[in-house]
């Protein structure tokens, strides 16, 4: 290091020393990526500087000139090595690629804002991990930079997580936008950890169409906790999978644009206890489900299939608004509509399974949606993996939906699709049923209430009272050893509530 680079490092260390405090007491020693590995950073081992993990270093040992700001605001900022962010409050500037090798380690209760100007997102690459690991009474929470009550969806990007799991296309370049690529042969990889987390405004469409999830993971392996998020208006899909195996337990999606949980390319991870709460005013021009499943886009019957198996999800649709109505003079996205190009629609299914996929989900409950069940055969053979039993769906109860079943997209009549016309049209029978309804009903432990007040359930229309006949309905014969046992269907048991301390439903009027 020379003279003059030596004298602008002291001065920023020494500004940055004033405005927050250094995580160790133990003088930075060695050359090119020692003390904190920022790699490409040379200290001299006798400058007596400390180590502040507030700062981070970017691939070529460029460090930020503000301890609270993540990144610098360029469309790329690349860091390698190992390093901690202390709690506080930063801004995360531009796209943040966590490389391979790397590891950024955030502390309980801190809080990451992202920089609306320059679409910032966290990306972590195959190889790198993000150790996110809060607690319920200190979340840690990623969300806008605009002040309470001016806040959007799509405010700034998401985060994402790429791993070196298997999924069907082999090789895979992650949505939304950055530069990134997932997949590969270790279905056991660790992208890190997300555990009382939550993602809030997310989703910045980068281009029309191309907007980031509030959580992307890309080829995730089942080395990776993810456990107690909550992603709270997402200007995209809430949650969605590319292929993958990882587990997760206590998922929220919270009034998103899209789909909150949507899983493609060969996803084969199990998840349990899931709370989706739609907003009446919020659906996307693609028409909006609480689970929207592919094998793959064209419908190919490749493998490894999507084969993901939830259970204990409770979908909270937007007809428990009593004055909604599924038409776009209503659906406007009220207070939340961010004008930025994402483009309104209306609400679809509970569940749409799609394009072969093989989809599992059991001891779950949908209430107020249009549609409870979409089987769509358009492209692949999805009703095919239904009748012969790799598709199943178990112990699952509808309360106050229109249609039990349809079989085909931006379908909302119960009637069998025979077939589809020269222009891609459904040709239905308008005498039967849908097969998507009548299979629904011909599977075990699954059950239709006319009425949502049937499941008994308190006013905030997700948690059972007492008297709710979800209590008692569960059945796990058919689930591995990984999911826990519980005596209820849906998300929650009377007086059970794993909500406590760490969500927060009005994200739009939290002073962060």
């Amino acid at each position: 290091m020379n003279g003059k680079k030596m004298i602008s490092c002291l001065s920023i260390m020494m500004a940055l020393a004033s405005l927050t405090a250094c995580s160790s007491d133990d003088p930075v020693t060695g050359g090119n990526g020692g003390g904190n590995e920022n790699t490409g950073y040379s200290w001299s081992t006798d400058n007596g500087l400390k180590a502040c993990d507030h700062i981070l270093f970017d691939d070529k040992g460029n460090e930020n000139v503000n301890g609270n700001v993540i990144g610098n605001g360029d469309q790329e900022f690349v860091f390698k090595g190992k390093q901690t962010l202390k709690k506080g409050t930063y801004l995360l500037k531009g796209w943040v690629y966590i490389a391979d090798g790397s590891q950024l380690t955030i502390e309980p209760g801190t809080i990451i804002k992202g920089d609306k100007d320059t679409k910032a997102s966290l990306i972590a690459e195959r190889g790198g991990q993000i150790i996110a690991k809060g607690t319920a009474t200190e979340p840690i929470v990623f969300t806008s930079e605009q002040p309470a009550g001016s806040r959007k969806p799509g405010d700034w990007g998401g985060v994402i997580l790429c791993g070196k799991a298997t999924n069907n296309q082999t090789e895979m370049q992650i949505e939304g936008g950055p530069r990134t690529k997932h997949g590969g042969n270790s279905d056991t990889d660790n992208s890190g950890i997300l555990e009382y987390v939550r993602i809030e405004f997310a989703g910045y469409p980068f281009k029309k169409d191309k907007e980031i999830n509030g959580l992307t993971l890309g080829s995730v392996g089942s080395g990776t906790t993810i456990d107690h998020v909550q992603i709270s208006y997402s200007n995209d899909d809430s949650y969605e999978w590319f292929g993958g195996t990882v587990n997760c337990k206590y998922l929220i999606a919270y009034r998103g644009w899209d789909d909150d949980f949507d899983t493609d390319n060969g996803y084969s991870g199990n998840v349990q206890f899931g709370l989706i709460v739609r907003d009446s005013k919020i659906a996307d021009t693609s028409q909006s489900n609480g689970f929207e499943s592919d094998n793959s886009a064209d419908g190919s019957a490749v493998s490894p299939y999507t084969t993901a198996t939830f259970s204990n999800i409770t979908f909270v649709g937007p007809k428990l608004d009593n004055q909604f109505k599924n038409s776009e003079d209503y659906i406007t996205g009220g207070n939340m509509n961010p004008n930025n190009g994402a483009a309104l629609g209306k609400f679809q299914s509970a569940m749409q399974i799609r394009r072969n996929s093989r989809l599992n989900c059991f001891n779950s409950v949908a209430l107020g949606w249009p549609i409870g069940l979409l089987l769509d055969n358009q492209k692949g053979d999805t009703q095919g993996s239904a009748t012969a039993g790799s598709l199943k769906i178990n112990n699952f109860y509808f309360a106050g939906v229109d249609a039990v079943g349809t079989d085909a997209n931006k379908l909302y009549d119960n009637v069998l699709v025979t077939g589809y016309d020269s222009d891609s049209k459904p040709v239905t029978d308008q005498k039967q049923k849908s097969f998507s309804s009548t299979w629904f009903l011909g599977q075990s432990g699954n059950r239709v209430f006319d009425n949502i007040a049937d499941l008994a359930f308190e006013s905030n229309g997700y948690m059972p009272t007492n008297a709710s006949p979800v209590l008692n309905a569960a059945n796990f014969a058919s689930l591995g050893s990984w999911f826990s046992k519980v005596t209820y269907i849906g998300a929650f048991a009377a007086g059970d509530n794993w909500l406590n301390s760490w969500t927060n439903f009005d994200p739009q009027n939290t002073k962060y």
